[in-house]
């Protein structure tokens, strides 16, 4: 298995409070980019958030391939939303893109 550093982008659709934003952000932590050597690196957040109601979510999970990765970070995705009280009505998503692998090799 390699450990992916995923983009994962979208857009709220709405007003979204602070409140719920920091909320998404916790929920993401399992998956922060800052566990990584990559993330120390670039200084990736998991969570950025832009004045414009775009968003861009930064993942990183243990996959096999490069499709699997960003199929789980979707996955990971709507488990925050989902967990911030929030979905893809409200919080669409793009397509997940590969921005880093994090690999001894």
């Amino acid at each position: 298995m390699t450990t992916y550093v995923i983009s994962v982008p979208g857009t709220f659709t709405g007003t979204v409070q602070d409140v719920t934003k920091d909320e998404l952000a916790r929920a993401l932590r399992p998956a922060d980019p800052h566990r990584t050597h990559l993330g120390d690196e670039e200084d990736l957040d998991a969570l950025s958030v832009n004045d414009d109601g775009t968003f861009t979510m930064r993942l990183t999970v243990e996959a096999d391939t490069a499709a699997a990765a960003e199929g789980r970070a979707q996955e990971v995705a709507d488990s925050a939303l989902r967990a911030a009280g929030l979905d893809r009505d409200i919080a669409p998503l793009g397509p997940s893109v590969v921005t880093g692998i994090d690999s001894d090799v």
